[in-house]
């Protein structure tokens, strides 16, 4: 997570050109959004296509005896039904492709697929689905991991080695129903835990959550010669692209991938179901095919966040420093792996506990693992919200015992240049004690200690570390009558990607923003790209279009000519940031609590991030207060419920997300003056901000009433019952 600066980063912010980078955006695809004239994948239609459904399962666990198609395929309007052992062994994901198709002998969760159907409406696909008769034998569910863990367990994939492991070979596992597993250690932690003051020990719960995006899930595929055409809601068009390859066994220069508008995505969007069966469909039929996925199906059937259970172990001194640090983190993927495009299968920064810390001795696990349960996948900053509520909440649990201030307990151990952090590594990232000092002038926290007076009035405070983002990216800019066209393959999902581009490009060439367009194209017409994702836009795809531009003049300059005389000049941007740079961020959070009812209210929030140089105001700001947002409708009310496998929080009326008036005042203290390794020395904030809320939260109530929850999300019931049980 941590590692030398980009040397480059000092460089551009000293030779960035005066811009319109400190002036408001106006997004590029605004207008159409606002008047309707966007077009979702949801949106699109072709003549005589056809309407998808699916035969689910509803065991969580079942052996697929039969299934008889006969009176669907006899239902007027049904053009084809295809079965598991139509397609058998055809299986997909990101990086493992352990996830059927279609199942053709065992169903791993409730809401498995077992058979789809083509029909001329959704309706009579519909009707097509009910009269499909499957007969099931049910089979012990494993629901949670402690159970998939226990000797003598049922082996959910007993299959695995045949499976397709795209990018290298499939690391080793300590248990057959693991799904991947990580081991870090660093410095000698026995002899560390053996000289300390103290040891403290705690495990924390975090439950399964869903993005909640408000688009739903589409997908519509056809022919066309020996093509494969898709227009999807997948933000890596690319990655699909290579996946169906795989999965389908056809060449990728056979598929086309369109992912146009994309209707919010908050990490969920990178996984794709309904296309690998829709190819299969379309074959049988010869005619395109579109899915719909209903938002109940959506959340009982694809990659939610993690749920996990945390157990931390840390040695300190008297003055409450760290010494030794051991943590177990279980995470549970569900019935697949599917979801995850990582190596190790774990949920991005899995093994980032204690992050922000001078940790000099460490032993850090995590696996995930396969239950009968919903399957996981990747979510904003994935594995770092559970990751940070268990290590925050810890902390402040240590604090309070020794008698420190939680604040102080934090400044004495934040990172500061060259320490060790939890990785093993030496930090070169955000100073940690500028951070936490800008935060408590910020957040006015003498004022609010000095509150505390009123005992239902509390302040909590949480920190956290979130990478750059990394990866190669390339984009091509042409030059025409004195314009310029950036072509890209990157979606927008709502962050501005492709206004920032244009802001980039034109600030680095001197031109009006009118003069720049950026044109996202299909997977045949741009050049690759890596997809949305990982924190990877601003530093990854930003450094290409700003490549593209510096070498457009440089280009000019040695031609001798000026843009409006560089008809048709093209040149293709690149970029590569593998290094291991990160950001650091803290909050200070204010709540009061109804000690009679335990209704927990944030009354206001502060939020200090190192945000390096700031490309575009109004996307940053309106990226922190959504994170934060994001964050907080998982601190106090969010929770995917599962009882016996089946989702039962399936609609956004049972499973709650934030409103405007959930949200309190935030208040934003930038550091702007360490550049990271993105244009002009940017940094990545899309994951910044969510992760350490729920921590912030839960030590706030603590600091108000003295109850503590070791479990998201902080609800009033759980506040209460802390209360009445001390």
């Amino acid at each position: 997570m941590s590692g030398p600066p980009g040397h480059d980063a000092v460089t551009q912010v000293t030779d960035r050109p005066a811009s319109i980078l400190e002036q408001p955006e106006y997004r590029v695809e605004g207008r159409d959004k606002v008047t309707g004239a966007a077009r979702y994948a949801a949106d699109i239609s072709m003549p005589g296509m056809l309407h998808a459904a699916f035969v689910t399962s509803p065991y969580a666990h079942a052996r697929i005896a039969s299934v008889d198609a006969t009176p669907a395929r006899e239902l007027p309007g049904v053009r084809a039904v295809i079965t598991g052992a139509d397609i058998a062994r055809r299986r997909f994901g990101r990086r493992l492709q352990d996830w059927p198709v279609l199942c053709w002998d065992r169903a791993l969760f409730i809401g498995d697929r077992i058979a789809a159907i083509a029909a001329d409406s959704a309706q009579i696909a519909d009707e097509a689905a009910r009269r499909v008769e499957v007969e099931y034998e049910e089979l012990p569910a494993v629901l949670d991991t402690k159970a998939a863990l226990a000797d003598g367990a049922p082996v959910l994939h007993p299959d695995a080695a045949g499976y397709a492991f795209l990018g290298g070979s499939r690391a080793p596992r300590p248990h057959p129903n693991v799904q991947g597993y990580g081991l870090r250690e660093h410095g000698e932690v026995a002899a560390a835990f053996k000289g300390s003051h103290r040891v403290y020990e705690h495990t924390f719960v975090v439950p399964r959550v869903h993005q909640a995006y408000l688009e739903p899930r589409a997908t519509l595929l056809w022919l066309e010669g020996d093509l494969v055409r898709v227009v999807t809601t997948n933000k890596a068009p690319f990655a699909l692209r290579q996946h169906m390859a795989v999965s389908l066994g056809i060449p990728e220069s056979r598929i086309v991938v369109d992912a146009g508008h994309i209707g919010g995505d908050f990490g969920g969007k990178g996984l794709s179901l309904d296309e690998f069966a829709l190819y299969h469909l379309a074959l049988a039929t010869g005619r395109p095919v579109r899915a719909l996925t209903r938002y109940a199906d959506d959340m009982q059937a694809t990659n939610t966040r993690h749920a996990a259970t945390i157990t931390l172990r840390t040695g300190v001194d008297r003055e409450g420093r760290i010494l030794a640090h051991e943590s177990r983190v279980v995470f549970d993927g569900g019935a697949y792996a599917a979801g995850k495009p990582v190596a190790t299968l774990l949920p991005g920064d899995a093994m980032l506990t204690l992050a922000g810390y001078r940790v000099p001795a460490a032993r850090v696990e995590a696996m995930t693992v396969y239950t009968n349960q919903v399957p996981a996948g990747h979510s904003r900053a994935p594995g770092q919200p559970q990751n940070a509520f268990a290590a925050e909440s810890h902390i402040d649990l240590i604090a309070r015992d020794l008698g420190i201030d939680p604040f102080e307990i934090r400044r004495r151990n934040v990172l500061r240049e060259g320490d060790v952090d939890v990785t093993g590594a030496a930090w070169h990232g955000t100073d940690g004690p500028t951070l936490l000092a800008r935060l408590h002038t910020a957040a006015r926290v003498d004022e609010a200690s000095a509150s505390h007076s009123s005992p239902a009035r509390g302040i909590g405070f949480a920190l956290g570390v979130r990478h750059i983002g990394r990866g190669r990216a390339s984009m091509l800019l042409r030059a025409s009558e004195g314009r310029v066209e950036l072509r890209t393959g990157v979606s927008d999902q709502g962050g501005g990607a492709h206004t920032l581009f244009q802001r980039i490009v034109a600030t680095e060439l001197g031109l009006p923003l009118d003069r720049v367009s950026v044109f996202r194209g299909t997977t045949d017409a741009v050049p690759h790209d890596p997809g949305v994702g990982g924190s990877r836009v601003t530093p990854v795809q930003g450094t290409a279009a700003l490549d593209a531009a510096r070498k457009l003049k440089a280009k000019l300059a040695e031609l001798g000519i000026s843009l409006d005389a560089a008809e048709g000049l093209e040149v293709t941007g690149e970029a590569a940031q593998e290094g291991h740079e990160a950001s650091m961020y803290a909050y200070a959070l204010e709540v009061s609590v109804d000690r009679e009812t335990g209704m927990t209210t944030v009354q206001r929030a502060t939020l200090a991030a190192d945000v390096g140089t700031v490309i575009n105001p109004v996307a940053l700001r309106g990226q922190l207060e959504g994170g934060f947002i994001f964050g907080l409708g998982q601190a106090v009310m969010e929770e995917l419920r599962v009882e016996d496998g089946r989702v039962v929080t399936a609609n956004l009326g049972d499973y709650k997300i934030p409103t405007i008036a959930d949200v309190p005042p935030l208040t934003l203290e930038l550091l702007t003056d360490h550049p990271g390794p993105g244009p002009f020395g940017a940094k990545s904030v899309g994951e910044l901000a969510n992760p350490a809320v729920g921590a912030a939260v839960a030590n706030a109530v603590h600091d108000a009433c003295g109850a503590r929850v070791m479990s998201l999300p902080v609800t009033a019931e759980k506040v209460w019952k802390a209360l009445n049980t001390r």
